[in-house]
């Protein structure tokens, strides 16, 4: 199983300091998108996109896929015919991508792994491959609420958790739902009561939610495995007469600068950071592959935080920092 450390390789070559002699002109950088659910991927989108389209000689090929895999299939086949020079690709779900990715791989275009990796990846040739770690993400929002419970008086108390889904399939959802239910393992006071897709979108985590709150009798923390269908449930549970923040103790993933707001205002307690902002990866790698160098094949994990009301929570891997402190800086 391949480690999934930053590469020192690759970390020189993304190293902004880096000079680079000049390299070939009039590329075609084809990008394979799978749809824009969420401010996440509509800032990983335009980071990617913004950032080949700025680049002098760099032309941008890209596919929307609306999150269906069909789409993104027939993409990739279309930019083996269009013959581009380099495809960029995250897939909407884990499975399902072995022929069309040998395919690419027998068309000898470079393949550059995003965000969301396939299953197949120890299969299929790919000069580089980045992307959050979705066990450590999920591992820590559940660690969050339970560490934060303590530092309240409440690490005794059994309450009721409930986690909400992204799109079933996804490397996204299996990741983080994996880290979240092995984190409950280590809170037994945390009783999971309610299990369920809201498709990383904002109006499903809404509906997903305002089910929950009729049929559920008592709800003490949601872990929505992105910012949007928290701030979706958020609504819901406003509508139903009761305190987001305070009344459910919500947990959100990805630190879209929507959540630093939500959580200022009290509404969300914290958001577990996902960088979209991918373009200077995907930039520095395509120049350190003209420019000859070879890549290592490792899986490269920005480095990432955990944001709160506060700060202070210690999750063992990181200390999360209050929201307040750097919601300025936030650009997604």
């Amino acid at each position: 199983m391949m480690k999934k450390v930053l590469a020192g390789a690759l970390a020189a070559a993304m190293c902004i300091g880096m000079v680079t002699p000049a390299f070939a002109d009039d590329l075609q950088i084809a990008f394979s998108q799978i749809g824009q659910e969420s401010d996440w991927r509509t800032a990983n989108t335009d980071s990617i996109n913004g950032t080949i389209e700025a680049h002098e000689g760099w032309t941008l090929v890209y596919d929307d896929a609306q999150q269906k895999q069909e789409n993104q299939i027939k993409a990739l086949r279309n930019f083996i015919t269009q013959g581009v020079d380099y495809i960029l690709f995250t897939g909407v779900v884990s499975t399902g991508w072995e022929e069309v990715l040998a395919e690419v791989n027998e068309a000898e275009i470079p393949l550059i792994l995003i965000d969301r990796l396939p299953d197949c990846i120890d299969d299929i040739d790919y000069v580089a491959a980045f992307g959050g770690d979705f066990v450590e993400e999920g591992r820590r929002q559940v660690a969050w609420a339970g560490e934060y419970l303590k530092s309240v008086g409440r690490g005794d108390e059994e309450v009721n958790v409930v986690i909400m889904e992204g799109t079933t399939g996804a490397s996204a959802q299996t990741g983080r739902t994996e880290g979240n239910l092995a984190a409950l393992e280590e809170y037994p006071n945390m009783k999971l009561v309610g299990q369920q897709t809201g498709n990383f979108t904002r109006a499903e985590g809404q509906a997903v939610m305002e089910s929950w709150l009729k049929s559920i009798d008592d709800i003490d923390v949601l872990i929505a495995q992105n910012d949007d269908m928290a701030l979706g449930a958020i609504d819901a549970i406003k509508a139903a007469g009761k305190v987001p923040g305070e009344d459910i103790i919500i947990v959100g993933c990805d630190s879209v600068k929507a959540a630093f707001e939500a959580i200022v205002a009290g509404e969300m307690n914290a958001t577990i950071e996902c960088t979209p902002l991918y373009g200077p990866f995907v930039e520095k790698t395509i120049e350190a592959l003209e420019n000859g160098e070879e890549m290592n094949k490792e899986i490269v994990h920005p480095e990432e935080g955990v944001y709160d009301m506060d700060g202070g929570i210690d999750l063992g891997t990181v200390v999360s920092v209050a929201a307040k402190d750097v919601i300025d800086e936030r650009i997604y």
